[in-house]
């Protein structure tokens, strides 16, 4: 292990900030639950991908090997509806939307998890998963079913924090007659004679949701690993439900950290200020973002998703994009002034700064503040200055572990100096002003009318608490 900064995370099991301990040192295994793909990605989707992508490239700066893991699933409930909604074959379904999440993610600058485990090529772990879960008396047969039996774990409820009654609203399912218990839930379904399914002991079906990424993670990474975690919608029930599962499949009827000794999980992002859903019609979908944008587009994303502190809310919108914009320019006119230095030995002089905040829980603000101290730092210095070839080495090394790259300035125009070479330019101030005083005055049907009419001509409007900006559309 290379002599660095001590790595501290939150850990969501124990509540608290922790140093990070490898199990071993030699080999540190990190699992995060990946998209089930019936869909486009949402942008809380993405966050979760690029949160999770840092966190691998943190962790592989400081350790010889690192695996990192996140699945595919690809048998769902979601699923099976798109395909009565489509007609179309469950493989044609998944392998459409796992090659758009891969490629849009790698958009964002994600890297491929080391293993992208599909959960439809896993079925017989999980059988012999809910085998050990009925020898061992957690499990029991119903109706063509099989049932975790939440009561014969005491210990569930301990990553959430539930009480019973939380418990049981929480689950987010009727209370089907067969179960035992209102808050067990379902290990192995029976499958319709139109729906996939496979054989097993307990009949033709397939495997419910938790029991996938519990058999996954056990068959890649072993247990106990060191890390897991996703977005913080999945807490409760996926992976309380997790836990209970692989904790009493190897019979640790009270040791929670039995299965991961760290769980990380990020914050949800909202829209405007609005909580992301179908019914506001505010879903905001990565491809969409994407669709149309130049290459380095997929970096501000990044960037933009990168701004809040992982574990707190991000609100996502045009603010939040624009100051993105702002800070990517920035590093593409950095790397103009940095364009003929030469580079120095990665080990030399290198700025703990910004590996210091990305130890501290993935502290990104932090680190974006201080890659604009960096990013000013080179703008004033002259053209000889003997700092130059060592700004350099931070920035580059900064942007690696943000998963940031950079493309030539000549590609990268977001905010230009002057305005002044566009046409008509008292024209487009004096339509922003219009606009401006529209929506002082609640006339939204004015001020959409006058953004339209903008558009038309190339220019994009940005809300900002300075008033409103615009720039010639990319």
């Amino acid at each position: 292990m290379k002599d660095m900064t001590e790595l501290q995370l939150y850990n969501s099991l124990t509540r608290k900030k922790e140093k990070f301990s490898p199990l071993d040192p030699a080999h540190v295994k990190l699992y995060a639950c990946g998209p089930t793909v019936y869909n486009y990605a949402h942008i809380g989707n993405a966050r979760m991908a690029v949160v999770f992508d840092v966190l691998a490239r943190v962790l592989k700066s400081r350790y010889e090997k690192v695996t990192y893991v996140s699945n595919i699933t690809d048998v769902d409930d979601k699923i099976m509806a798109a395909v009565q909604e489509t007609g179309k074959p469950i493989e044609e379904i998944t392998e459409k939307y796992t090659h758009i999440y891969n490629s849009d993610m790698k958009a964002l600058g994600c890297e491929l998890p080391d293993i992208q485990p599909r959960a439809t090529t896993h079925i017989n772990e999980m059988i012999a998963l809910i085998g050990q879960l009925l020898e061992r008396e957690h499990a029991y047969e119903a109706d063509g079913h099989v049932l975790f039996h939440v009561p014969s774990f005491p210990a569930y409820g301990g990553l959430s924090g539930r009480s019973r009654d939380e418990q049981v609203a929480g689950a987010r399912v009727e209370v089907a007659s067969y179960k035992k218990d209102a808050a067990d839930f379902v290990l192995w379904k029976p499958s319709k004679d139109s729906e996939p399914g496979w054989d097993s002991p307990w009949g033709r079906g397939r495997p419910g949701w938790h029991i996938e990424c519990s058999a996954m993670a056990e068959k890649h990474l072993g247990l106990p690993f060191d890390i897991h975690g996703g977005g913080a919608d999945l807490k409760f029930p996926h992976h309380e439900n997790e836990i209970a599962q692989s904790c009493c499949a190897q019979g640790e009827d009270t040791d929670l950290s039995a299965f991961a000794k760290f769980w990380v999980h990020n914050g949800f992002v909202t829209v405007e200020g609005e909580k992301m859903s179908k019914s506001l019609g505010n879903v905001t979908l990565v491809h969409d973002l994407l669709e149309g944008k130049p290459e380095y587009y997929g970096m501000i994303l990044r960037i933009a998703l990168l701004s809040a502190q992982y574990r707190k809310p991000l609100d996502w919108g045009e603010q939040c994009i624009h100051q993105a914009e702002k800070l990517y320019e920035k590093i593409g006119r950095a790397y103009k002034v940095l364009r003929d230095v030469e580079d120095v030995p990665p080990l030399e002089n290198v700025d703990d700064h910004v590996i210091d905040a990305l130890c501290d829980d993935l502290n990104t603000p932090q680190v974006f503040a201080h890659l604009n101290s960096l990013l000013s730092s080179i703008m004033k210095a002259e053209d000889n200055d003997e700092t130059l070839p060592y700004l350099k080495l931070n920035l580059d090394t900064a942007l690696c572990l943000l998963g940031i790259k950079h493309f030539d300035i000549e590609q990268v125009n977001l905010l230009p100096d002057d305005e002044g070479d566009i046409e008509n330019k008292a024209a487009i101030d004096a339509l922003v002003e219009e606009r401006t005083i529209a929506k002082k005055n609640k006339n939204f049907a004015k001020a959409d009318e006058i953004r339209d009419e903008l558009a038309a001509q190339g220019i994009e409007v940005i809300d900002t608490p300075e008033g409103a900006k615009w720039k010639r559309k990319t």
